[in-house]
């Protein structure tokens, strides 16, 4: 039975998140179902990561096994009128076996995006937060330098996370400012639950001069959450890509 990954993009914005449940609407309910529409074949899907409520994608990675008779090329095209429009395709491949595109995978991007103009634009208040402080962004910068590296990110981790270890390495954080937009670009080997979204609002916190950037490794060092910034809305939030090992692509 071939294994087949999907490269996906979505809004979430009408969904509870990826993870299926049962009495709500969820990226990987839908994606099930409509498979199961295509193949007549019960189909469970698995992902590189279970965004949150309001979180989007631009290249979630999920896999399936199947016994359909579609090219391993084919799924997108085989996809397309049946999945909604806030879901989409990208890509397909058929892959090994036991490719599991969480656990091989070797790194994640993120972005985070900010609309810095009032009032918020009509289009922005779904795919970003809105804010109209005013913030120093070279500061931001700065303390973007005290994020990476390999650290104990116990004080970025909401309560509630499943995590046995909160070490994890951030290969790279910076703020970029594109127009009325501010956008946090992170990747990590790893994240924690939430941990992008309490590190953008620490950040905001530093361009909004209530943190200094150098207290960026206190708050590390502290391993406690309260220390931290506040937890930002989802919306702003993408996954943009999952990075795997050459012999895992």
């Amino acid at each position: 039975m071939p294994r087949i990954k999907l490269i996906i993009e979505y809004d979430g914005s009408n969904y509870h998140g990826f993870q299926k449940q049962d009495n709500a609407r969820t990226i990987q309910g839908e994606i099930e179902k409509q498979l199961f529409n295509l193949c007549r074949e019960k189909i469970r899907v698995c992902a590189a990561g279970r965004t949150d409520a309001g979180v989007h994608a631009r290249g979630q990675v999920i896999a399936f096994d199947t016994v359909s008779s579609i090219p391993a090329t084919h799924w997108p095209l085989a996809l397309k009128s049946f999945l909604p429009d806030d879901i989409q395709v990208l890509s397909s491949s058929e892959v090994s076996p036991d490719f599991q595109p969480q656990f091989h995978s070797i790194s994640k991007r993120y972005a985070y995006f900010l609309y810095g103009q009032k009032p918020c634009a009509t289009f922005y208040r779904k795919y970003a937060l809105c804010n109209d402080d005013p913030i120093d962004t070279t500061a931001m910068s700065k303390a973007c330098q005290f994020i990476e590296g390999c650290h104990d990110f116990r004080a970025f981790c909401a309560s509630g996370s499943s995590a046995k270890t909160f070490e994890r390495t951030v290969l790279h954080c910076s703020i970029n400012e594109e127009g009325p937009l501010l956008r946090l670009n992170i990747e990590a080997n790893g994240f924690l639950y939430n941990m992008v979204r309490i590190i953008m609002g620490t950040l905001l916190e530093v361009g909004r001069k209530r943190i200094a950037a150098e207290e960026i490794v206190d708050i590390i060092q502290s391993r406690d959450r309260t220390k931290a910034g506040p937890t930002v809305p989802p919306q702003g939030l993408y996954l943009l890509s999952v990075k795997y090992p050459p012999e895992r692509k």
